[in-house]
């Protein structure tokens, strides 16, 4: 061997002994974000999701069963009050609605899409025969008159562009109406920060906490039962929280949801008021449910105990399953717990990673500590006799 190729295998030698060394281990909280984040599951079609789900739960549960509505009932523990974790597996998405003769197709939309956020977009359809590339259409700047560039394009003249020329061409590809449409926004961790970019924070961030905390309570001893809930078509209406609870019947209940930020752009203060990386924060207040006061003493009493951030916000325009968890079983003692989100409701948002692994720590830390006592406490309204 000569010299030239000593030196070559040497360093090939050197690189693979301390390259090996230097590797950083596997990041196990960014692959389940990235693989729940990444499946599809809009309202009604949530079997992609649910598959990745019962995939990570299954392991750590002591039972793994479904409500008549799909949703995931996994429970750990087998005596004390029944406390019920939940966070929602579907996305916003969409279904097909209609070929037209030409290869375009419309859209039925499924969740609270602002209008905004549709055109010029790129879409997976889930047809018969697997995934289709789709975008959404939009006017080209050289023919649109002045005084309509400014306008918001109407989600009723919107059109899907899968690159078809006719109806026929369209069906061969597989797609049918009622086929399920979902954002194409791969996740990334955001140019190296602790900042990930992804589509549906809200809420398979909810679902990654819950499959990072059982993680936890698997090999840690809690006081209660814990039914873990990820339920399915929260965004058309809160349902599955409704027959998961019905199946439940929870003492006590912790919904985790995405937050809504407040630290881009300039609007009214009372709109919403956390900030991407100042921690988990807890839901006052929003148009479908008012927590618990003692619960919510008791979130706040377990954040300072741990020295974890809370953040408070209120919120209208906003629903969580927790308002169908707290009409249930003669009434509930429910929250709203969220990590904070930038851009909801769109194809990409953000979430920042010590809000995610603060918020699995104060989750963890309330499990630990609802005994029956406490529970009791907390579902005891009589007034007080002193």
């Amino acid at each position: 061997m000569n010299t030239s190729r000593r030196l070559t295998a040497a360093i090939a030698l050197l690189a693979a002994t301390y390259g090996a060394i230097a590797a950083p281990a596997p990041d196990r909280t960014v692959d389940t974000l990235q693989k729940i984040a990444d499946a599809a599951g809009p309202p009604g079609f949530e079997e992609p999701v649910r598959a990745v789900l019962v995939g990570m739960m299954k392991p750590l549960a002591s039972s793994l069963a479904y409500d008549g509505m799909g949703s995931i009932i996994a429970t750990q523990g087998s005596g004390g009050p029944k406390i019920m974790v939940d966070a929602h597996m579907d996305e916003l998405g969409g279904m097909v609605r209609r070929i037209t003769p030409n290869g375009l197709l419309t859209m039925q939309m499924l969740g609270g899409w602002l209008d905004q956020a549709l055109p010029d977009k790129r879409w997976v359809i889930i047809g018969s025969k697997g995934p289709v590339k789709a975008v959404t259409g939009i006017r080209d700047i050289h023919v649109v008159p002045a005084d309509e560039r400014t306008r918001v394009f109407a989600r009723d003249g919107l059109f899907l562009d899968v690159g078809a020329r006719t109806e026929a061409e369209v069906r061969e590809m597989g797609i049918s109406p009622g086929d399920p449409i979902v954002p194409d926004a791969p996740f990334e961790i955001l140019n190296g920060t602790q900042n990930y970019l992804g589509k549906g924070w809200d809420d398979r961030v909810g679902c990654a906490v819950i499959v990072e905390a059982m993680r936890r309570l698997a090999s840690e001893s809690h006081p209660n039962q814990i039914a873990w809930v990820i339920t399915t078509q929260e965004e058309i209406g809160l349902r599955g929280a409704h027959t998961a609870a019905d199946v439940v019947k929870p003492d006590l209940a912790i919904a985790i949801e995405g937050g809504i930020t407040g630290d881009v752009f300039p609007g009214k203060p009372e709109e919403t008021q956390v900030k991407l990386g100042a921690g988990p924060g807890i839901f006052l207040y929003d148009s479908s449910a008012l927590p618990n006061r003692k619960l919510t003493a008791f979130v706040k009493q377990t954040a300072l105990e741990r020295k974890l951030p809370l953040q408070f916000d209120l919120v209208q325009g906003y629903g969580d399953d927790s308002a169908e968890i707290q009409k249930s079983n003669g009434g509930v003692p429910t929250v709203n717990l969220v990590v904070p989100v930038r851009y909801t409701h769109a194809h990409n948002g953000i979430l920042n990673r010590r809000d995610f692994d603060q918020m699995v720590e104060l989750v963890v830390s309330m499990l630990k500590k609802l005994d029956a006592a406490e529970v009791r406490r907390i579902r005891d309204f009589a007034p007080d006799s002193h």
